[in-house]
C-alpha cells in the first residue's frame, strides 16, 4: 500500500482516484471544488493544499486541465513543491505543454524527486472502466515503480521516453483523435444527407476498414444527439494548440489539424465550447445546413 496524493479531483480525476482506493491504496486529496464525499466515505483524507498532500503522501498525482493549472499547483503559493522531501515522485497526468513539462521535471529533480509526465487518453469512458492509454515519460526505475498504480487506472501503459515524451505521445494522440472525428462526422453527415439512415450506416461501418473506436463512441453521439461531455471541446482546442505552436517551432505544417480547430472555434463561437468533443460535427452541420438524423433524399438533393 502506498500513501498516495492526489490533486483535481473532475470527470477523470474521480473515477482514476477511486480505482487506486479501490487497489488498496491511502488516499490524500486536494481540489479548488468540493471533494467527492464517496470517496472521503471510503477513508480518503481531504488535504488543506497542495503542498499538504505532498508533505503527506510518498507519490503526488496531478491531473487538472492546463499548463497554467500545473506550474500553480506544483510551484505557486502552498504548492507541491513546497510539501516535497527528498525520494518522493511527482506524477502529472495532465495533457499539458511537452516543453514546460521538461522545465517542471527539472525543477522536481533539484529537489531530489523524481517526475513522470503520464497524460492519458480514453476521455471519461476509459477512466470508469480503468481502461485508459497512458502514455508516460521519464526515468525507467521511476516508471517501473510507479506502473502498479497505472495498472489500476489503465490499460495500455507505454513509457515513450524521457520527461515531455509522454506529452508529445498526447498531443500526437490528440492530432490523431481530432481528425477521426472530423472524418466521421463528415461520412455521417453525407450519408444522413443522401437519405440513408446515419445509424445504420454506423453500423455497417464497424464491421469493415473504416472501423474505430471513434465510429463506435463517438459516431454513436453523432446519431443519438449525445453531446454532454465527455471530453470539453475546450479542452481539446487547448490541445490542438500546443500541436499548431509545436508545429510553428518545428517548421512544419499541420494543415488538417489546423482545419479541424477552426471547427472546434466555430462550436465555441455557438456557446459550445462545454460541448463533448464529437459535437465539432455540429460545425460540419452548420455549414451543410442539415443534421444528421434529420429526414432528407437523394432525389430531394438532385432537384
Amino acid at each position: 500500500m502506498s500513501k498516495v496524493g492526489f490533486i483535481g479531483l473532475g470527470i477523470m480525476g474521480r473515477p482514476m482516484a477511486g480505482h487506486l482506493q479501490e487497489g488498496g491504496h491511502e488516499l490524500y486529496l486536494y481540489d479548488i471544488t468540493p471533494l467527492p464525499q464517496d470517496l472521503l466515505g471510503k477513508g480518503a483524507t481531504a488535504c488543506e493544499s497542495s503542498r499538504d498532500v505532498a508533505e503527506k503522501s510518498d507519490i503526488v498525482i496531478v491531473m487538472v486541465p492546463d499548463t497554467p493549472h500545473v506550474e500553480a499547483v506544483l510551484f505557486g503559493e502552498n504548492g507541491v513543491a513546497d510539501g516535497l522531501t527528498a525520494g518522493k515522485i511527482v506524477v502529472d497526468m495532465s495533457s499539458i505543454s511537452p516543453i514546460d513539462t521538461k522545465q517542471f521535471a527539472a525543477k522536481i529533480n533539484q529537489l531530489d524527486c523524481e517526475y513522470l509526465d503520464a497524460p492519458v487518453s480514453g476521455g471519461e469512458v476509459g477512466a470508469k472502466g480503468a481502461t485508459l492509454t497512458i502514455m508516460v515519460g521519464g526515468k525507467e526505475e521511476t516508471f517501473n515503480k510507479i506502473k502498479p498504480l497505472f495498472d489500476l487506472m489503465g490499460k495500455n501503459i507505454t513509457l515513450v521516453g524521457g520527461n515531455g515524451d509522454g506529452q508529445t505521445c498526447k498531443v500526437a494522440n490528440q492530432i490523431i483523435v481530432a481528425l477521426t472525428i472530423e472524418a466521421v462526422g463528415e461520412a455521417l453527415l453525407f450519408a444522413s444527407k443522401a437519405g440513408a439512415d446515419p445509424g445504420k450506416v454506423r453500423a455497417a461501418l464497424m464491421g469493415g476498414f473504416a472501423s474505430s473506436k471513434i465510429l463506435e463512441i463517438h459516431g454513436e453521439r453523432m446519431v443519438k444527439r449525445t453531446f454532454d461531455p465527455g471530453f470539453r471541446i475546450e479542452l481539446h482546442q487547448k490541445d490542438l494548440n500546443l500541436a499548431l505552436s509545436g508545429a510553428r517551432a518545428l517548421n512544419i505544417s499541420l494543415p488538417n489539424t489546423a482545419t479541424c480547430q477552426e471547427l472546434f472555434n466555430a462550436c465555441a463561437a455557438h456557446h459550445g465550447s462545454g460541448w463533448d468533443h464529437s459535437a465539432m460535427v455540429r460545425a460540419l452541420e452548420m455549414l451543410a445546413q442539415h443534421e444528421i438524423g434529420q429526414v432528407s433524399s437523394m432525389s430531394n438533393v438532385l432537384d
